[in-house]
């Protein structure tokens, strides 16, 4: 089930960014919970692969994937290897792929969720962010996959324990089907990743078909899901927070592209 919890005040945000348990066999406090965040509540989850390619996702992915790869490779010389690299890096640079991006720090989900392409909208609209607990999610993946999991005594698939048990994309469909998906931690290619502490889901086509979506997989099959809603009159509030914390574009976007979009913002007038 989707629990929506709304975010009125400073003190709702802090419940949020701390909701760490207590695990007694580390004496720490911990969790497997993982942020997307969205500038828009009425955002629906769905993949840029599904956006793009609508009904015809699962004939056009291939193709796409080919001709990268093909391009890509002149910068990338081993990104033959293995698709889920492919897939991966693609999505690190605007490719429409099955990946949805996810952050393990409730501090980068927060930026996304109060950043707008035109500043102006900051306050007519409410924003999201999502929450997804990995350790839930994998528990309902085939026994094959858990047991690799359980080889590497880990709790999250890198691209080279996914490799070693599924090579392509048919296979991931046909063991997923539209009741389970694989949360991955991609391999450190720029500062981007690492900043933004990223992680993705890997959707199968299953659950973006036929009427299913992955709101309705969460919604049924999920108990520790949930979308914090946090109101308009607020994310200015949010985002100057975030700035005096060192959460802007300049760390989120490394380079001068995010040094732009940040002192852009810094310096917008309100009407």
């Amino acid at each position: 089930m989707i629990q929506d919890i709304e975010i009125n005040t400073m003190e709702d945000l802090f419940n949020m960014v701390s909701e760490q348990e207590y695990r007694e066999d580390l004496g720490r406090h911990r969790n497997l919970f993982i942020y997307r965040g969205e500038p828009d509540s009425s955002y629906v989850l769905s993949t840029s692969l599904r956006r793009n390619c609508k009904e015809k996702s699962r004939i056009l992915e291939p193709p796409m994937l080919l001709n990268f790869t093909k391009y890509a490779i002149l910068e990338e010389p081993t990104i033959e290897r293995s698709v889920w690299n492919q897939m991966i890096l693609g999505q690190h640079h605007g490719l429409p792929t099955r990946l949805l991006d996810w952050s393990f720090s409730p501090m980068i989900a927060l930026h996304f969720a109060v950043s707008e392409n035109d500043l102006e909208d900051m306050g007519t609209r409410d924003s999201v962010i999502w929450r997804i607990d990995i350790h839930e999610l994998h528990a309902m993946l085939p026994r094959n996959y858990r047991e690799i999991i359980k080889k590497y005594n880990t709790t999250v698939f890198s691209v080279g324990m996914l490799r070693e048990i599924c090579g392509s994309l048919e296979q991931y469909d046909e063991d997923m089907q539209n009741r389970s998906m694989v949360i991955i931690e991609p391999p450190s290619l720029d500062p981007r990743i690492v900043n933004q502490y990223s992680f993705f889901s890997i959707i199968p086509t299953g659950m973006e078909s036929g009427g299913e979506t992955i709101e309705t997989f969460l919604d049924s099959h999920t108990k520790l899901t949930a979308r914090y809603i946090i109101r308009k009159e607020l994310r200015w509030r949010i985002r100057d927070m975030l700035d005096h914390q060192n959460i802007t574009e300049r760390i989120v976007y490394p380079g001068l592209d995010g040094l732009s979009k940040w002192l852009g913002r810094h310096y917008f007038v309100r009407n």
